[in-house]
This record gives structure tokens, sequence and C-alpha cells, in this order.
């Protein structure tokens, strides 16, 4: 597929063109059907499986691609409350394979973690509530604690908080208050840090996972990019968090609350931790801070609507959905080049995982109302979508489970 052309290179009208060739032909690869394949010659060499939530059908679905194509392989619904969408929002694969971890947004009247064996898919251990909607969820490298974002959807726009699940137990250890509707939460490769974006304030939160404690935050504002100092004594911290809270109730009631300028939806750390990239969905941008220095980097411009992040296992890309543009953005990370956009086989394109050897990108995209949902997958080498199948309504939280070569 024809890569997109940069307007200050090539000029706009060279670019305008362009997009529109790569739009028409990225359609005419899908166009036969809801599983378009790639040409034999492009077909994969080893198989893989990716987990998807279809969040307003409350089931979870597995999903192969291999050199055969892709499928839905296993359905398995999600939730206990027939009358009640329950919604499986957030999901992750611990790092030995063994477990899917997921959360549901919704319930009576809060929402809770999930554990299921991989494979035969089946709950270990009963649910646990949790916060107000349970959001996105990262796992630590040794598989025992689940830190989940409590997003408060539907509550006041007040400081919420990260849940801490001891995995082994299906029980919720500390809930640290961090900030209002935390979302978009990924570990450093080291498990030491989780790092979570903050729709409401406009922050970036760095957790320690070791003292469950906020250890850090960072301003994403539009402007004002930089640290924020942080109390470090608990009773001022906490004291802190409940001045906030109060001040912010206040703002509501008087209509005053400061609008958002960057509204960050997700956080990834580089696959080495020296970065972390933040999608500013409001302000169509990507932000690169320095973990160390705790200092603005970079600002990739994007497309419409950032919305979830996914750095390659090798280290060299970066793939952005764009949630309102219904599409998919690549980022050569040395350079910082956008190499590509390329659009979603329906709209709302939510979340993003990428597979150990670096070469496809498996999307969940939403659709709307009735629509199903839809998993597209991409080839980072050619940029091309090679197949897109379709699931429940609302596809959403994404995992990738494993590879096999033959």
């Amino acid at each position: 597929m024809p890569r997109e052309l940069n307007p200050r290179k090539h000029g706009p009208a060279a670019a305008a063109r362009h997009a529109a060739v790569v739009l028409v032909l990225s359609a005419a690869l899908w166009a036969g059907g809801a599983a378009a394949q790639a040409p034999a010659a492009e077909r994969p060499a080893a198989t893989y499986w990716v987990y998807v939530g279809a969040e307003s059908a409350d089931l979870l679905h597995r999903v192969r691609f291999g050199p055969d194509g892709a499928e839905v392989e296993k359905t398995i619904p999600a939730g206990l409350l027939p009358t009640e969408t329950e919604g499986p929002h957030g999901l992750r694969v611990d790092a030995a394979g063994k477990y899917l971890h997921v959360t549901t947004g919704h319930g009576l009247p809060f929402g809770q973690y999930w554990k299921y064996a991989l494979g035969p898919d089946t709950l270990v251990g009963a649910p646990v509530a949790l916060g107000d909607f349970p959001a996105t969820l990262d796992v630590t490298p040794d598989g025992l604690y689940a830190f989940v974002v409590n997003f408060n959807l539907h509550g006041e726009h007040v400081p919420s908080s990260i849940s801490v699940v001891y995995t082994p137990e299906n029980t919720e250890v500390e809930r640290i208050t961090t900030c209002t509707m935390p979302h978009g939460a990924r570990m450093n490769p080291a498990g030491t840090s989780l790092y979570s974006a903050c729709m409401m304030d406009d922050q970036l939160v760095e957790l320690d996972t070791n003292l469950f404690r906020v250890a850090r935050r960072f301003s994403v504002r539009v402007g004002q990019e930089g640290a924020i100092e942080e109390p470090h004594d608990a009773a001022m911290h906490a004291q802190h968090m409940q001045d906030t809270a109060h001040a912010m109730r206040h703002d509501m009631e008087q209509g005053e609350m400061t609008a958002p300028t960057c509204s960050p939806t997700w956080a990834e750390p580089s696959t080495d931790g020296r970065w972390v990239y933040v999608a500013c969905n409001k302000a169509n941008t990507i932000l690169q801070i320095d973990a160390a220095d705790w200092t603005l980097e970079r600002t990739l411009e994007t497309g419409t609507a950032p919305y979830n992040l996914a750095a390659t296992p090798d280290g060299r890309r970066l793939v952005a959905t764009l949630k309102k543009q219904a599409a998919v953005q690549v980022f050569d990370l040395a350079t910082g080049e956008s190499l590509a956009i390329m659009p979603s086989t329906t709209t709302v394109t939510h979340g993003v995982v990428v597979s150990p050897d670096s070469r496809y990108a498996f999307v969940s995209v939403e659709g709307v109302g009735a629509e199903p949902g839809k998993v597209d997958i991409y080839d980072l080498g050619t940029f091309e979508l090679v197949a897109s199948v379709e699931v429940g309504q609302q596809a959403g939280g994404i995992a990738f489970w494993k590879m096999e070569t033959s």
C-alpha cells in the first residue's frame, strides 16, 4: 500500500491526493466481505491468537489469525447478571500466558475483576468488586498483582482510584486515589512503575507498584507540560487529594471547571522503559516523556482523536488508534515520522495490540448501535489490512495471547 506523504515535503495538494488513493486502496482490501484475507504471497507463516471484549454484548472472543486467514475461534459469555449489561472492558494476558485478566465496567453498582484460565477459558475463582467503572488494567511481570483504573465514567468529576488486586486469591488489597477519570494504564517493562492518564485533570500519573502510592505527576496540559510537585508525606498527600476533590465539587457546582486541553486517554511506556508516550485525545498529539528526567522530549502530531497506543516489541514503531477518524496511525520512533494512516473497517476505532514479532497490529473497532464490532489486522511491514473479523457489539479491550510457528 502507498505510504502517507508528508505535506511539508510534498505539498498539501499532493499529500491530499495521495491520502485519497490510500483510503480507496485500503477500502478495496476489505470490501469483499467481513473476513477479507491477504494475498497468498503475504499470508503469515505463524499463527496468532488474541482475545477481545464485546462490551455491549457481554462476550469475550478468541480470534485466531494464521496462514488460512482469521476467524473467531471461540466465544465466552462474560458477567453473571442476565438482566444487566456488565460490559467487559479491560483485557490483559499475564507474561506467562496462563491467565486472561478482565474487568467489567458495570454492575450493581460497581464493576468487577475476573480471571480466566487461557485455553479452556474457564473462570478461576469468584470475581471481585472494585470501584466505579473499572477499565484498563495491567499485570506485574510475575503475575501476582493486577492494577486496575476505576474510570468512574458516570460519576462526579472528582478524584478516583486505582485498585490493586492480588491475583492468586482474587482479592483487592489496596485502592489508591490518583486523579479524575484515570484511564489507559500500562506498566514499564520492569514492572516497577504503572503509568496512567487522567482525562479530566490533564495529568500523567506514575504509581510505585512496590509501595502502592503515587510517585510522580506530569502535567500534559497544552502549553504547560512538565513535572508537578507531589507531596511526599502520606498525610499531606491525603489532605491534598481531599482538598482537590472539594475544590472540584465547588467548581462543578459553580460551573467553573477548567476544560482539559489534552484529555489524555493512554500511557504507553517504551519497550526499554526510557520513554512514556501519552495520547492527547483532544489535542491530536502524542507526547513523548523522558521517564528518568520527567521532561517532555517530543510531540508527535496525529490524526483525529488518538485513543490507545501500542509500541512494537522491537521498539521501532508506535501504533495509535484514531477513535474519531476510524483509522490507525503508525509512527517511526527513531524519527517521529508518521509512516501510514490506515482506515478501519467500521467506526469508533478502539484498542490495539502488536504481535511479538512486531509484524501485525490487531485493532478492535467498536461500531455503532447494533452494528457488529470488528477486529482488524494490519501488516506493519506493508501497512495493509490483511484480515478483518466480526465480533460482538462495541469491541473494546483487546489482549494478545500467543504466537506459534509451524
